[in-house]
């Protein structure tokens, strides 16, 4: 079976998370929709429709996709699925032949022959899809079109739970020594190169836990279901709660309610980190804190780019790019927004709410952040600690980013500067 992913033109409604991936990247429950669907379906070819500014990291990190790939769509059927949609059910496709299944006025999945794509007239990508699909029969899709990044971290306790039977299953029966299980076993899956050590008490009564190999879960830590831990994660004295998927190579500790931290991210001593979406190479400072609900209770608002965004919900934690650094007691506002390669040193107030890619939060200022010399090289460091590498091709893509971002930080610059002049605005507001 041939699958093509593609992104619409709302993938950039999910920034900072999609500056550096493609929005099929985003993980939600235990896998992103890309690797979800290449478990439920075997697939034997694949591809993607993606930003060609993500091109050729993508193509890095997945030799094996055909990206942007014209004569690969016409080489034979093909699916073509929307990178935002998640299915209802992965045990039957979508549409048959000749249709087009929807998601209210949006397409999320088309079934293509063999040189049908050379017959569209020429144009955008996502154009001549949208053209392909109305001129099929439409059937209603099922499932969830997400919209915005909190839309992954609400979904998350539900598709954890929907994603246990892809899960790997282990023939040995869990049982460690001095280890506290409550709930039914048949929702535990636990990697016998796992490392649970006593005093853990593992909960799947509101839902699975899955732990992978190579994980290692401390002493006086306690797991709600539904819960992942990945691969080669540290767990130190941590109390993750209901909804929580902490990706692999992780460092963690303290108390995680509902949130997901994407993989290869630190949030190691104790602090509160709640729904939220943690992107990879992020680190949290010790004794650093989330807020995820406003006082008065009202419904959040984030500033994604800058521009405040309704989410017409009560809990809403941070959302925090690839390569960030915050340093020891950060205290994030409810709803915050911090892009990539930014730098975070507080000054035991709120921090502002946005704070854009390549800047500085700097003891009460937002500014420009160092060279983007010595930001790459910090990525270096980082990523040579978990054995990865910080290419050259990953460093064409943070120079474009920086780019592109140019205006966003200005516009950033100059509200915190409008604000400072005002002692009735408060500065975590600075969007």
């Amino acid at each position: 079976m041939r699958v093509c992913f593609w992104e619409d033109d709302s993938s950039a409604q999910f920034s900072p998370l999609t500056l550096s991936r493609p929005v099929f990247e985003l993980v939600c429950g235990r896998f992103s929709q890309r690797e979800r669907i290449q478990r439920a379906w075997q697939l034997t070819e694949w591809g993607a429709i993606l930003r060609p500014h993500l091109t050729a990291v993508y193509r890095e990190a997945e030799p094996d996709a055909r990206l942007n790939d014209e004569q690969w769509l016409n080489e034979g059927a093909i699916l073509l699925l929307n990178g935002r949609w998640m299915p209802a059910t992965l045990t039957q496709l979508p549409c048959q032949p000749h249709q087009s299944a929807w998601v209210g006025d949006e397409p999320v999945a088309i079934w293509l022959d063999a040189d049908e794509w050379s017959q569209t007239e020429s144009g955008d990508l996502k154009d001549r899809i949208r053209r392909l699909a109305d001129i099929r029969k439409r059937v209603d899709a099922g499932g969830q079109l997400l919209e915005r990044p909190w839309d992954l971290v609400d979904r998350n306790p539900r598709q954890l739970v929907d994603d246990y039977p892809l899960s790997t299953f282990y023939s040995q029966r869990f049982s460690r020594r001095g280890v506290e299980r409550l709930g039914p076993e048949s929702k535990l899956s636990v990697s016998p190169l796992a490392n649970v050590e006593p005093f853990v008490v593992l909960d799947t009564r509101s839902g699975p836990i899955t732990i992978e190999e190579g994980a290692s879960i401390k002493s006086f830590t306690r797991i709600e279901g539904p819960c992942h831990i990945g691969r080669e994660t540290h767990v130190f004295r941590g109390q993750l709660t209901a909804g929580t998927t902490i990706g692999p190579v992780c460092r963690v500790g303290g108390e995680i309610e509902n949130t997901i931290m994407h993989g290869y991210a630190n949030k190691y001593h104790v602090g509160f980190l709640g729904h939220s979406y943690i992107c990879p190479w992020v680190n949290i400072g010790a004794q650093s804190g989330t807020s995820d609900l406003k006082f008065d209770y009202s419904d959040v608002r984030v500033p994604l780019d800058g521009d405040l965004v309704e989410t017409n919900r009560k809990k809403v934690g941070s959302f925090i790019g690839d390569h960030t650094k915050t340093a020891v007691n950060s205290l994030f506002d409810t709803g915050s927004a911090v892009g990539v390669m930014a730098m975070v040193l507080p000054d035991g107030d709120l921090i502002p709410r946005h704070v854009p890619s390549f800047s500085r939060y700097w003891r009460g200022e937002l500014l420009e952040s160092w060279p983007l010399e010595k930001l790459f090289d910090i990525a270096r460091t980082a990523m040579d600690r978990r054995g990865m590498e910080f290419s050259s091709t990953q460093e064409m893509l943070y120079r474009l980013l920086y780019a592109q971002t140019e205006d966003e930080r200005r516009q950033a610059f100059e509200r915190m500067a409008r604000n400072s002049m005002n002692p009735h605005e408060r500065r975590s507001d600075a969007a």
